[in-house]
């Protein structure tokens, strides 16, 4: 819910602020006065385009800033929750005490645009994911874009609810499967003799690499192995010394250890206790040379004396080298390019039985989807005929009595060859009215089709909960009795949702909650123009603004006795429609 819009320097608006409650909430205001730009800042704050065109004359930025009070959202649907919790985790965002997010947005006077979210500046789409579950705005824009053939079927799809969802998830599960499938089948086919080409290059370098069949690190031992054979000499001299020192032969005397040893006994036998440590620490020293002794025996028995073995480890070598010329920069790239071989040989198999397998599974997906296609459109016709009596039963309430909305659910073009992400189905909205049944974009004038995007929204209202729904003049081109019936309508859209509506007709401002007008007070002392601002109104400033909407008589007592038997009218209705819910 937006309890809190700030908005500087947009249009004819220098500074204001607006605090917005739960339920219904109204904007009015002269002509001119800045009630567009109320709606702009918060198409801003969605991820709208900046237009530098819209920053005040004067001022170098226009800065809008909206408080969310996410405790509100705790009824929206649990996907959207889900995808929004997530949102704000990633952009790495911490809700205020109060559970409150501040979204804000900067446009310069230079085009240049900055988002932030919870203090932390974001890019602009991040802004606009984080509105799209909590903030709709409705504008004559959106009920021209309500036209579009994607607009229509998600609006059928939305009324469908989770039968909808799992159908539709299901369909594109299987979607993306077959349509990979005709892929691959169709490079294999379509380029057979230039992958058969890449098949053989593959083979070849996997036979050489698995004739040397390489081991991980395999060159570092060689080298190792390669420096001691060279060196075999020299090492066999210096450790056969060593050896020789420790452990004593024909022509020496007596060996180091033994001497050491001898010592230790002596130094153990003497009675000094003063002694007994350094006994200790020659008889430690004796096992360690004894050890070391060991070790120099292992060695020279190990070291190499055949020359042809220095021969057969520089011959591997140089095959490795060879590898790794080809095919890395060592030889455990050559292991991994090999394994990436494999795969992309199974991938590349251009061989009768490959293509037949490829086929036989691309028949399969297509039977499948043909399937969850047909489950998927039985599913919108469904909910395509519940989605139109409840439109029309509004519609009828919306002073179109006579005229209804017809969903039409309809295979689009030739079988799988038209399938789509979205199914095998067209969806259209139409009105069925005096002309007969014609598309929505044919016969609904501008108020018209502003009444079907109200109506709709009541409708879908009814399995969602917890945002804010902005309309900017659905009543234009209405007025009387359809005004009057439009009023009622937000209020009612108004039980599960946020609604703010900007509107010039006193038969719909007289059902807010909340009210509030936008003043203009001439030119601002810098020359900039008309400045505006937005306040709170009372019950008597209400009747005075409604006053003034219904004929400009807000000085005369005929026009605030009208105003105020509006307003009685519009509290008795509501009060009333509470009670009946």
């Amino acid at each position: 819910m937006l309890t809190e819009l700030r908005i500087s320097g947009l249009g004819v608006i220098d500074e204001a602020v607006a605090d917005f409650a739960p339920g219904l909430s109204v904007l009015t205001g002269e002509t001119g006065a800045g009630k567009t730009m109320v709606v702009t800042g918060l198409r801003l704050l969605a991820g709208g385009r900046a237009d530098p065109g819209r920053v005040r004359r004067g001022a170098d930025k226009a800065v809008v800033e909206g408080r969310f009070d996410l405790a509100a959202a705790a009824t929206m649907d649990v996907a959207d929750r889900r995808e929004l919790d997530e949102l704000l985790e990633d952009a790495d965002v911490e809700l205020d005490e109060d559970g409150s997010v501040i979204a804000a947005r900067r446009v310069g006077a230079d085009g240049r645009s900055r988002a932030r979210l919870g203090g932390r500046s974001v890019p602009a789409g991040t802004l606009a994911r984080f509105c799209a579950p909590v903030l709709a705005v409705h504008g004559q824009n959106d009920q021209l874009r309500l036209l579009k053939p994607d607009r229509q079927r998600e609006a059928v799809d939305s009324h469908g609810g989770a039968a909808a969802r799992a159908a539709l998830d299901a369909y594109r599960e299987v979607f993306h499967k077959w349509r990979e499938a005709r892929r691959i089948l169709a490079e294999r086919t379509g380029r057979a003799r230039e992958l058969a080409r890449e098949a053989d290059m593959l083979r070849l370098g996997l036979e050489e690499i698995d004739a040397l069949d390489p081991k991980p690190g395999e060159e570092a031992e060689l080298d190792a192995v390669i420096r001691r054979l060279t060196d075999s000499e020299e090492l066999r001299e210096v450790a056969g010394q060593a050896h020789e020192a420790l452990t004593g032969d024909a022509e020496s005397a007596e060996p180091v250890v033994n001497v050491l040893d001898h010592l230790r006994h002596r130094l153990a036998a003497a009675g000094d206790p003063a002694l007994d440590p350094i006994a200790t620490s020659i008889g430690q020293a004796v096992a360690a040379l004894g050890d070391a002794a060991t070790e120099l025996g292992r060695y020279l028995a190990d070291l190499p004396v055949d020359a042809a073995d220095l021969d057969s480890a520089l011959e591997r070598r140089h095959d490795l080298k060879a590898l790794t010329r080809k095919y890395g920069t060592d030889v455990d790239d050559v292991i991994e390019w090999a394994r990436t071989a494999r795969v992309r040989l199974s991938e590349v198999d251009t061989s009768d039985a490959a293509v037949a397998e490829l086929t036989a599974a691309a028949e399969r997906l297509a039977t499948e989807l043909a399937d969850r296609g047909a489950a998927l459109t039985a599913v919108r016709r469904a909910a395509g005929d519940d989605l139109a009596g409840r439109v029309s039963a509004e519609l009828a309430e919306l002073s179109m009595g006579g005229i209804g909305l017809v969903v039409r659910v309809r295979a689009s073009g030739d079988g799988l060859a038209a399938a789509t992400e979205s199914g095998l189905d067209d969806v259209e909205l139409a009105l069925d009215g005096p002309s007969g049944v014609v598309p929505l974009g044919k016969g609904a004038s501008g108020g018209e089709l502003s009444r079907v995007m109200l109506a709709l929204e009541v409708v879908l209202a009814e399995r969602s909960g917890g945002g804010t729904l902005v309309f900017d003049e659905v009543d234009a081109g209405v007025g009387g009795r359809a005004a009057l019936s439009i009023g009622k309508r937000l209020a009612i859209l108004a039980r599960t949702h946020q609604v703010i509506a900007v509107t010039h007709l006193a038969q719909v401002a007289a059902y807010a909650d909340t009210h509030l007008v936008v003043n203009k007070s001439g030119d601002s002392a810098g020359g900039a123009g008309v400045v505006s601002g937005v306040r709170s109104v009372d019950d008597a400033g209400r009747v005075t603004e409604l006053a003034r909407m219904l004929a400009g008589m807000e000085d005369t007592d005929t026009g605030l006795a009208h105003a105020e038997e509006l307003l009685t009218k519009a509290r008795a209705e509501k009060s009333q429609a509470q009670v009946d819910r």
